[in-house]
């Protein structure tokens, strides 16, 4: 192949490859972005959807460096509790056993756990353990002669205080007031209206539900992100990021083959003739 010919192709793949090099890396790539965004958010800002308060809480990265934030809302609910029958339960900073009686039982019975151990050590005249005698629970007292007598554990220890509660009836438990809503021979069910916090997790550029509201959720940063209802604009632009990147795809494959191609005409003009 002539030389001539070959500087010719040569110029012209390398003209082309440059072109082709200078706007790829010169190109912007386009980024999703939100002129009028319903919200724009940092970590602690509280704003308003469908009547509701809602609280950014924080934002964060995952192990992969993605965006995340998390957005929170508390809101008013039923809550419940069950008691089983024979369980202990702690009420007015005293623990209680459960009990309830027979197969159709309507109400149950709290009963007073005794600290027997506190109750023995707090009396000097008595031993700080009971004793067991011919199936018998024992107390072993000193009188005040000196003289030690056995006293029947139920005689000793104070009768434990008794709390009924029925179907529909209210008492205080755990700083709050609860309801009995139901009883069976296995537990009993307690209610109670109190608050709880619903989280929602926010990603980078994906679709989120807050209250009623599909949001389009963008982080144009790592402390703030926004929330957007025009999800026309957000497919738009993913549609534009898409033919970006289609298009560097062929440009970079334009530059490869026209570089290649230039060294595969040098190497051909150096090739030996065989005339």
């Amino acid at each position: 192949m002539q030389r001539r010919a070959v500087a010719v192709y040569v110029a012209f793949f390398l003209l082309v490859g440059s072109a082709t090099g200078v706007i790829v890396t010169t190109a912007q790539t386009p980024e999703v972005s939100f002129e009028n965004p319903d919200h724009e958010l940092s970590s602690g800002d509280t704003f308003e959807v469908d009547g509701d308060e809602y609280a950014v809480a924080e934002i964060s990265e995952d192990g992969d460096g993605n965006l995340l934030g998390q957005v929170e809302r508390n809101r008013t609910a039923e809550q419940s509790e069950s008691w089983s029958n024979g369980s202990t339960v702690e009420v007015d900073g005293d623990e209680w056993d459960v009990r309830i009686e027979g197969e159709n039982a309507s109400s149950f019975t709290l009963v007073e756990v005794l600290d027997r151990t506190a109750i023995l050590e707090e009396d000097s005249n008595a031993d700080n353990e009971t004793i067991e005698r011919d199936g018998e629970e024992y107390v072993v007292v000193e009188d005040g002669e000196g003289e030690t007598q056995l006293v029947p554990a139920d005689e000793y220890f104070p009768t434990p205080e008794e709390r009924s509660y029925a179907v529909d009836d209210e008492f205080e438990y755990a700083d709050r007031t609860v309801t009995v809503d139901a009883v069976s021979a296995d537990a009993a069910t307690l209610v109670w209206t109190g608050t709880e916090t619903v989280s929602t997790e926010v990603e980078q550029n994906t679709r989120v539900t807050i209250g009623d509201t599909e949001y389009i959720a963008h982080f144009p940063d790592d402390s703030s992100f926004v929330l957007s209802t025009d999800a026309e604009s957000f497919e738009a632009q993913l549609a534009e990021i898409e033919r970006h990147e289609t298009n560097s795809d062929g440009l970079w494959r334009v530059m490869i083959i026209s570089l290649l191609s230039s060294g595969l005409f040098l190497a051909m003009a150096f090739m030996p003739s065989r005339y």
